[in-house]
């Protein structure tokens, strides 16, 4: 019997309304975004608000920050691939006990072997103290930065090797709590493009937390069912590089979520039906989820164009969507200027609108200069 067919237009075409890249799909709820893409990567902090405005009906800033630090309605928290990640509340309890509980094993199990080899006496107790120490100081005076938090607890500045170099006992323990969900972070100390937050503790930031916990296998089969939805089809693969997973885990999640088979990859059982087609431009910033969605993307990427957007492990630098597909790359220039480079033959009327969206970002950006964390190969090139 015939698997049911999804041919790649197809593919971009449920891409394009998913991920809410054509016009008509775009929206000023921000948290709504966020879900549908089910996280947005915060490894580059820039990320975050590119990702959201570029989807925004009314491009704002602001509205973005307002989600993360006011109302509060995305939580920023490592999750799959130790990856640092913004979630709604829903999804980043999935993504903690789907997959984050296993690196916060990990990592306490690291800690514990530093101090060890550090010469403290009882790690555990150590461990213990300072997460003590540190929630009780949070839950009296609010988010603080990690140099803040050594001030006001000298006593946990002492040093933890760490392969050729130290850190304070501080800065390890937060780390871990962090992993652990037991503190969040918070308002950055700088502006909006600053990677450097304060922490706050999780059930004060956020009522509950980040919620009751979940058996892992629930977890996994819900965060397997969010990841279908916004990016199926995709393969076995794809989703287990995209959550970290081992092959058991992605195997299990699958059968719980009872994906079903096609030509082109796993979707939902509910989810065959084709999507029509909508025109769609778009200015994605680097390491935006749509970009980093899939491990195999032959289907919005012709393979020759990877090597001028893609740094050698795969990181995605700053792109150029027409219709559902990478067509180029982008920078911004010191004078805040866009710079582009179309890699593939879009058209005179498609050309146009990439060159309006790039005056969009220009006045949506204003004063603001950035630095890509992953950069694309070619961005040395438009920034000559």
């Amino acid at each position: 019997m015939a698997l049911p067919s999804i041919s790649a237009d197809r593919r971009r075409a449920r891409l394009v309304a998913r991920h809410r890249l054509a016009p008509a799909t775009r929206t000023d709820d921000v948290p709504r975004i966020v879900d549908d893409l089910v996280g947005l990567h915060s490894t580059d902090p820039v990320t975050v608000y590119l990702s959201a405005a570029t989807r925004m009906a009314h491009p704002d800033l602001g509205t973005v920050e307002r989600a993360l630090y006011e109302d509060r309605s995305l939580l920023r928290h490592h999750a799959m691939r130790r990856t640092l990640w913004v979630f709604g509340p829903h999804h980043a309890r999935l993504a903690h006990h789907a997959a984050t509980v296993d690196v916060a094993a990990v990592q306490r199990r690291n800690l514990h072997r530093q101090l060890t080899a550090g010469g403290y006496a009882d790690p555990d107790a150590t461990i213990a103290d300072a997460r003590g120490r540190i929630r009780e100081l949070l839950l009296a005076e609010g988010p603080l930065p990690a140099r803040e938090i050594g001030l006001r607890l000298p006593e946990l500045t002492t040093p933890v090797p760490i392969e050729a170099t130290t850190q304070s006992l501080h800065s390890r323990v937060l780390l871990v709590m962090g992993f652990d969900g037991e503190v969040l972070r918070a308002r950055p100390t700088g502006t909006w493009i600053n990677g450097q937050y304060r922490w706050a503790a999780a059930d004060a930031w956020v009522p509950g937390g980040l919620g009751e916990p979940l058996p892992k296998r629930e977890a996994a089969a819900g965060l397997a069912r969010a990841y279908l939805r916004a990016f199926g089809p995709a393969t076995r693969d794809d989703l287990r590089w995209w959550a970290g997973w081992t092959v058991a885990t992605t195997k299990a999640a699958l059968t719980d979520v009872g994906a079903v088979e096609t030509d082109a990859g796993l979707v939902l059982p509910d989810d065959v039906d084709a999507v029509e087609p909508q025109p769609s431009v778009a200015l994605l910033p680097g390491l935006d989820p749509t970009t980093m969605g899939w491990k195999q993307r032959d289907h919005y990427l012709d393979p020759a164009l990877t090597p001028h957007l893609f740094d050698r492990n795969g990181n995605g630098g700053p792109t150029v969507w027409v219709d559902g597909a990478i067509v180029g790359g982008w920078v911004q220039r010191k004078d805040g200027t866009i710079a582009l480079k179309l890699l593939a033959d879009v058209g005179a009327e498609a050309r146009a609108q990439v060159d309006a969206a790039a005056h969009a970002l220009e006045a949506l950006l204003g004063e603001v200069r950035f630095t890509v964390r992953f950069p694309a190969p070619m961005a040395a090139e438009l920034l000559a």
